[in-house]
This record gives C-alpha cells, structure tokens and sequence, in this order.
C-alpha cells in the first residue's frame, strides 16, 4: 500500500550532530534517527541560500533550471511549470501536509507555498513567526534588543512559545489526525533554528559551557582565496549586539570571545532543534506509524561558523554547502519493525549521552538534488524520468538520479564499475560528483555579494565536489539572458581533500585543470 513518508527539513543545519561525529553537540534524538537509518556523510546542497536550496531540492532541478538564485521569482512563471516532490505524492494519492518552514515563504512559493500544487490544505506557519526578528533578546542593561545570540526565556515570549515549538505541537495533531483517517501521507515538518536569530530557551546554553567551545580550527581569511569567493556575512552584521561591535568591512574579524559565544548559540539551538525532533519521533511511536513511515532528515545548506573568516552561509566551501541526510526506512534500513513496538523514545538533550553508530554509513558523494528521485523509489512510486538537456517545457523530470543503489553500504567496499553511467544525470567514469553554485555581483565583497539579486549578478562560481577534492570556477554570468561564459574565468580554486580538509590551501594556480574544466561543462 506504500509507506508514509516523515521529511524533516531543518534550515542552515551543517552536520554538527553526534552521528556525524562531533564530540562537543548533545543532539540524542537526532543519533537515535541516525542509528535506525542510513547516513550520508558526504551530501551537499545546490547553492547555499535558502530559496534558491529548496527549490531546486523540491523541484528536483538544478538552480540554473530553476533559474531561481535569489529569493524573487517564482519557477511556474519564470522558468518551467515543474512538478514538485509533495505535488508527485498528492498526484498518487498522499495526503500532502506542510508544518512550518518547507518551500521559503513569500513570491518564491507564489506567496503560497506552492499550495493548491504542492499541498492538500493550506500549510501552516506558527503564528510567533513573525516576533523573529523582534526585539525580544535581554541584554545585560535588561533593555530588550534583536540580537543574534539570543537566549530567551520562552514564558516572556510572544504567547508564552516559539515557531519550532509550535511547528512540533502542529505536526503532532497531524499525524493523530492521519491516523485516525487511516490516511497515506507525506508530512514535511520545517524548522527554524539553528537560522538566525540565535534565539532558543536559555536552559540549553547549560549543555555548553563557554570555556568548552573553541573557536574554529582556521578563523582566519585564507591568504589565496579569491576575494569573490569570500562572503561578508551582511546578515549577522545587521544584528544590534554585532552592529555594538563596529567590525571592519569585509574582514571584520570578530573579537574572539563573541565568535565563541556564536559557537555556544549554534549548538544550543541544535539541541533545542534535537529535543523538537526527538518529540515529533516520539509522536510517530505513539501513533503506531514507525512501521510503515519512511523518515528523511536534511537541511537546505550548512552555515559558516567563523571557518575562513566567515559566518553564515553564502559561499561554495563545504561548511557552507555539506548538509546532514539520512533516511529511515522500515525493513530495508532497519529490521522490519512490529506493530506497537517503540523505534523513537524520546530522550532528554539534558540527561542522554548516546555514543550510538549509525548502522549504514555511507561515504558516496550526494546532491540534494537526488531526494525527488530517491522519494519516490523508496515509496515505491514510479521514478521520473531523467531530464533532457534542455527541460524548460518538461513538467516532470528530475536532474538527480535515484542514490538507494547507495543504501546497501556493506557492498561499498567494491569499487563499482558502472557507477552510475546509465542513469546518472551526468555520466563520470568513476566516483560520484555534487555540483553547488553561488553567484556574486562584483569580484570585490560589497555590500550584496552574500545575497545579490538577480539583475546585479556578474559572475557564477561553479563548483564540484568529489571524494578527493573541490574545484570551483568563477565565470562570467549574464543576469538577461541566464548563460555563463566558462572562457571568461575570473577567479579558481582547487582544495585536496586529504591534505586540506578545511579548505585553507587554494592551489588552483599551480595545478593545471583542464580535465577539472571538462568535468564541470560535461
């Protein structure tokens, strides 16, 4: 009859989670999801901006498809009438349900969400949305400010909550709703937080003691990398406890203590994400649904914390595009599981110190880009079909292939042959590879490189990431006509994997990269 599916999208999430092998996060609920899943420890977004993210992911099309790199036009009307995920489920019989942050609101959704296309009733959205970017932050001089680390007590919010907590009361009801009409469903359940503000209960700051966090490993701008690959974290700049601090621009640097406390209000706000997951889990146990619902987990892209000089997202490096993504999937990832039988207790961030290993690990390199695909097969549905070249007029296509080939993990000792050539929507006669992009109004940080709009982009960084390295072009783009001129290179970075994790040493000058060229225009 086909499973349920549980797709939990969290927005500006990069992996720091206990599964992914952080050792400072308390994130129980979360490794416990992981422990029953496969996981992918090498997934990466299209481009690392909210709109443009979860539009090509929930379209599955590349942004240059969805021609969507700002936050201003909606696909149906400026590129192609494209299917999107929940769309193809409603289409086959799903109720399909919306809760919280899942399409970015506002003319990139139609103002809508996508809705009557996407969803079966309206999505909801937490009334205490709107208090976000309110002053609702207590400083020292007990004056109330809009901060970036905001630590709050929730009984002096707005309506004595906040947005995520609301988002998971609201998808509780739901699933009791579901299980009462004994209907198939498709529930995506969108958070908030870790997104800026930093604003979550301030008992979760207890689990980080300050004098426990370190600052990144390279908090500083890296000497070769190309000044339009740097983004000049406008957003975090706008706060009034960052403003107070009168950084330089572009390079600022932060004063080390503040970067800290950013650090310590990143990981409070992933537990506070943690305790919202683990009670939604929970919620799917007490219906009686962890049997038949398969469970996605992901974000839109990750979030600079202060790695090469820089906050927030905006850019093509890893810390900025790499996402958590793990699939739960009863009787395939997991044995199969009985009736009744509890999958997801919840567990308290305060007391649970896990240690669980996720059973499947994998290290395959995977785009967001492939979740269209790989919904589908696992629910059971038919797989649309590759795109074409050119897929403009293609209502129903996708540019991702299908990653469950990936899910049988113990088979990945063996280097497999065909990877992928037959189905792939790009042909590589070996290791996977996951294309991200970013566009920049001008070669020098101004005030709009981090979110240019669409008219004042200039140039395109291109970029793709293998097991072994990133290589990134930043190429000439015209705004009118959507093409970018791969002879009019501006700028190139190439990082080695193994030896520069973090993405600190640029050695595109002294490589020579045609067969890295060839790649990326194949």
């Amino acid at each position: 009859d086909g499973m349920n599916v549980l797709f939990i999208l969290v927005d500006d999430l990069r992996p720091v989670l206990g599964c992914y092998g952080d050792k400072l996060v308390k994130s129980p609920n979360i490794d416990q999801l992981a422990f029953q899943s496969i996981v992918f420890s090498n997934a990466y977004a299209q481009e690392a901006v909210c709109a443009p993210s979860r539009v090509s992911f929930l379209t599955g099309r590349r942004p240059d498809t969805t021609r969507l790199y700002d936050f201003y036009s909606y696909w149906r009307v400026h590129a192609g009438n494209y299917s999107t995920i929940p769309q193809y489920f409603k289409e086959n019989g799903y109720v399909t349900l919306s809760v919280g942050k899942v399409f970015h609101p506002g003319v990139s959704s139609n103002y809508s969400d996508d809705y009557p296309y996407s969803w079966s009733i309206p999505p909801f959205h937490p009334s205490t949305e709107k208090y976000e970017n309110d002053k609702t932050c207590r400083g020292k001089d007990g004056k109330l400010y809009a901060n970036l680390v905001c630590p709050v007590n929730v009984t002096e919010m707005p309506s004595g909550t906040l947005p995520d907590i609301q988002s998971t009361e609201e998808a509780i009801r739901l699933l009791n709703v579901m299980k009462t009409n004994k209907q198939k469903f498709f529930l995506a359940v969108g958070y908030h937080k870790p997104h800026i503000p930093l604003r979550y209960p301030q008992e979760f700051l207890k689990l980080y003691p300050l004098e426990n966090i370190t600052l990144a490993p390279d908090p500083w701008v890296p000497e070769k990398l190309p000044s339009v690959a740097y983004n000049p974290w406008t957003d975090i700049r706008q706060r009034d406890d960052v403003k107070a601090l009168n950084v330089s621009f572009p390079y600022g640097p932060l004063p080390d203590d503040f970067q800290r406390q950013i650090r310590q209000s990143y990981y409070a706000a992933v537990s506070y994400l943690d305790m919202q997951v683990g009670l939604l889990l929970n919620a799917l146990d007490d219906v009686g649904l962890s049997n038949s619902t398969i469970v996605v987990f992901t974000a839109d892209h990750g979030w600079s914390l202060g790695e090469h000089g820089e906050w927030a997202k905006y850019s093509n490096f890893d810390v900025a595009t790499r996402v958590p993504l793990m699939f739960y999937v009863p009787g395939m990832t997991t044995s199969s599981v009985s009736q009744g039988e509890r999958v997801f207790p919840y567990l308290d961030p305060f007391s649970h110190i896990l240690g669980l290993v996720p059973q499947g690990r994998s290290k395959k390199v995977v785009e967001l880009v492939s979740l269209f695909s790989t919904l589908a097969e696992l629910a059971g549905l038919q797989v649309p079909p590759v795109c074409p070249e050119t897929s403009f007029h293609v209502a129903l296509c996708t540019e991702g292939a299908s990653i469950v080939r990936y899910f049988n993990v113990s088979e990945e000792k063996v280097k497999e042959e065909k990877d992928g050539c037959d189905d792939t929507y790009r042909c590589f006669n070996e290791e996977p590879v996951a294309f991200s992009q970013y566009p920049r109004p001008a070669d020098v940080p101004q005030w709009n490189s981090d979110k240019p709009k669409l008219k004042d982009i200039r140039i395109m960084g291109y970029s793709m990431r293998t097991i072994d390295y990133r290589y990134t072009v930043w190429v000439q783009f015209n705004p009118n006509n959507f093409s970018a001129n791969f002879e009019d290179v501006h700028a190139g970075e190439l990082y080695m994997v193994e030896t520069d994790p973090n993405q600190d040493y640029n050695i595109y000058n002294n490589t020579s990269h045609g067969c890295f060229l060839k790649k990326i225009l194949g």
